[in-house]
């Protein structure tokens, strides 16, 4: 576990493809109708690409709290 969570709201989320396309660490990936989704959260370094570059706000990168 790298201590990051990946909030990414189904709601809000018009599938563009950006963040797939512009994570360096290939976390999302896309179902068959091209909606994303979190495919290896593990991966993520924390970079924040795909929260700034999401247009419609619907991904958030948050550190999970220790128990």
């Amino acid at each position: 576990m790298n201590g990051l969570k990946i909030d990414l709201d189904g709601d809000r989320c018009v599938p563009c493809g950006i963040c797939v396309g512009f994570c360096p660490q290939s976390v999302f990936n896309e179902d068959e109708v091209g909606r994303p989704y979190v495919d290896a959260e593990e991966a993520c370094t924390g970079c924040g690409l795909c929260e700034q570059r999401c247009p419609d706000l619907a991904i958030r990168v948050e550190y999970r709290k220790a128990v």
